[in-house]
């Protein structure tokens, strides 16, 4: 299938007419930040975004945020063994390190290239995700050539309520939280712990020695929040969050055989305090300073007393949000820093800085909507970089509207990529990407149906090269794709599916990249009973290979999950998993284990 475009295009035409009304939430109560930096509704966004609220979360049973994403459309993963082993989320196609990840609006990439620091997460506190698809360094800067993943926290209510899950399964898997949250008309506050543990897997194939042995994983922690609001439009706080624990993994050639046991100790912490004040009734003001650490000790044969690394991103930013005769108007400055240590594995440098100044204007006439953001970063090791975005949408009739964009990006080199000693390059440049896309969404009631088209071109991508064995600005790659994805209600039915063709390539070489399938599917659908929900997916991935020069090739693979919920009353309720109901063999990362045929059983209380 060379150009899926005229398909998806005449796909989302003739089967928007099919469906019929149904009362139920709708695109126009979404609320979505991350795609302007302000509150829009879903139904006025020119951006392609999926929402995933803590009702879903729930229903879901997932017991990672790595697994819920794998499950979104136009993101890909690869796990090297169970959970919290290394994973990579490939969103359109774009390296890991080439989205940006923020919590709460602080940024938590680390220098770390062993993969996404959203493993070491916990679900327990996630009010909501939103996913961004498509370069936003307009808004974002550095790291978000091929989008945005945020992370919201929960937060403190009137009243005073509390929360409970505990839940086992397959593996030994233990998983337990505990919250209370709080408030009246001027204080809110929320405080919660969780827990997680697995005896997991062995994460590689066919290991020996101590390496055949099952590599668990535990993680701890909690997460607090408190804010104050003066007087109507006006709000202090302070969030704060950590985990800590223990990752086992199988380290060498494939397959494994040390005599080791190797793992990594972790801590992550993200913290901030804000102010959002309504100054005028056309002007909102919201100052913050926040910071992410991501702290890792690494055990291995190679290091048996432990090498560690800790990363720490300290964010000041000030944003305006303004109300115009015609539109919103944002403005904003921002200092990030981002610091690495030990010193001297960086060749004594170890600090970067980016000050930044960004607009953007977003407004619609009649049938006609669009969005404009520019953005100027002055980096510390490569000066002023500039990124822009343009969209405009066109509404064709009540229920069909079309979109388009084009938009520029960047990915600066991490510390690691320029000052690791024997490794590291510190000629290096920054990658830089030039995106377009093209969108059909129909909605009609709770339907909603939607074709996008995109091509993302990067330039000067950096990898280790095995020539001079070091990191290297070594060829450009061409990320085309399109996404056709539907959501709806029937009655008591909910149905969702997707389809996300993609063609990620070399330039230079002409051959695909690594761990990126051509074709990818989901379906999910689920029917309420009453007090029973039940629901059945389905998630179909095309072979693809395991590394950027087309050998090693990885089969395709079809998993079917259920999910189950049952309201015992409006507070109580029963949930349980069945994942890889059929129990597949497959890899995500060649000679890695995937964790198999697993159930997971839990209890809930929610007052509702």
């Amino acid at each position: 299938m060379n150009n899926p475009c005229s398909f998806l295009t005449a796909g989302a035409l003739a089967l928007a007419a099919a469906f019929p009304v149904a009362a139920a939430e709708t695109q126009g109560d979404v609320i979505v930040v991350t795609a302007t930096r302000q509150t829009q509704r879903a139904n006025e966004l020119l951006a392609d975004v999926t929402v995933v609220d803590r009702e879903e979360i729930e229903r879901s049973g997932q017991n990672t945020i790595a697994e819920l994403l794998a499950r979104q459309p136009g993101i890909q993963t690869s796990t090297s063994g169970g959970p919290g082993t290394t994973t990579s989320f490939y969103v359109r196609g774009a390296r890991p390190e080439q989205t940006k990840v923020l919590v709460d609006g602080i940024p938590i990439n680390s220098v770390d290239l062993s993969g996404s620091p959203l493993r070491f997460l916990s679900l327990a506190d996630v009010e909501r995700i939103e996913i961004l698809r498509g370069p936003a360094s307009a808004l974002y800067g550095a790291d978000a050539i091929g989008g945005v993943i945020q992370i919201f926290t929960r937060g403190g209510t009137p009243g005073l309520r509390g929360d409970a899950f505990a839940g086992y399964g397959s593996h030994d898997t233990w998983q337990a939280n505990a919250g209370v949250s709080g408030g009246n008309e001027q204080w809110r506050f929320r405080i919660e712990g969780n827990t997680t543990s697995s005896d997991s897997v062995s994460a590689q194939k066919h290991a020996t020695n101590k390496d055949a042995d099952k590599d668990g994983y535990r993680n701890s922690g909690g997460a607090a929040s408190l804010s104050f609001l003066p007087a109507a439009g006006h709000e202090l706080g302070i969030k704060l969050r950590r985990n800590e624990g223990t990752t086992h993994y199988d380290s060498g050639n494939t397959p494994a055989d040390g005599d080791f046991n190797d793992r990594i100790d972790f801590e992550t912490t993200q913290w901030q305090a804000f102010s959002r004040n309504r100054l005028t009734e056309a002007w909102t003001s919201k100052l913050q300073y926040g910071e992410s650490i991501d702290f890792q000790k690494n055990y291995s044969a190679w290091s048996p007393d432990g090498d560690w690394l800790r990363t720490k991103n300290s964010q000041a930013s000030w944003q305006n949000d303004i109300v115009l005769p015609l539109g919103k108007a944002l403005v904003a400055i921002e200092s990030l820093r981002q610091q690495a240590s030990p010193e001297d594995s960086f060749s004594d440098k170890s600090k970067q800085t980016t000050n930044s100044l960004l607009a953007g204007w977003t407004a619609h006439l009649g049938d006609h909507r669009w969005q404009l953001s520019a953005r100027q970063d002055d980096h510390s090791e490569f000066g002023h970089k500039g990124t822009y975005a343009l969209s405009y949408g066109y509404q064709i009739t009540d229920a069909l509207r079309a979109q388009a964009s084009y938009g520029t990006a960047f990915k600066a080199p991490s510390l690691y990529q320029l000052y690791v000693p024997l490794y590291g390059n510190a000629d290096l440049k920054p990658e830089e990407a030039k995106n377009r896309e093209a969108s059909l969404i129909w909605e009609r009631g709770s339907h909603t149906l939607s074709a996008t088209w995109y091509l993302n071109k990067v330039e000067n991508l950096i990898d280790f090269s095995a020539a001079t064995w070091t990191y290297e600005n070594v060829s450009s790659a061409r990320l085309e794709g399109a996404t056709l994805a539907y959501a709806g209600q029937f009655g008591d039915w909910s149905l969702r599916a997707a389809y996300d063709w993609l063609d990620a390539v070399n330039e230079d070489t002409d051959l695909r990249l690594g761990r990126r399938a051509r074709n990818k599917a989901t379906l999910a659908v689920s029917r309420n009973w009453g007090a029973l929900d039940t629901g059945v997916e389905w998630v179909g991935v095309g072979r693809r290979y395991n590394t950027n020069d087309e050998t090693e090739e990885m089969g395709a693979y079809g998993l079917v999950n259920l999910t189950a919920r049952y309201a015992i009353n409006k507070e109580l309720s029963v949930e349980g998993r069945v994942d890889n109901l059929f129990d597949k063999q497959y890899e995500s990362v060649r000679g890695y284990n995937t964790t198999g045929l697993a159930a997971f059983v839990g209890l809930r209380y929610q007052p509702r």
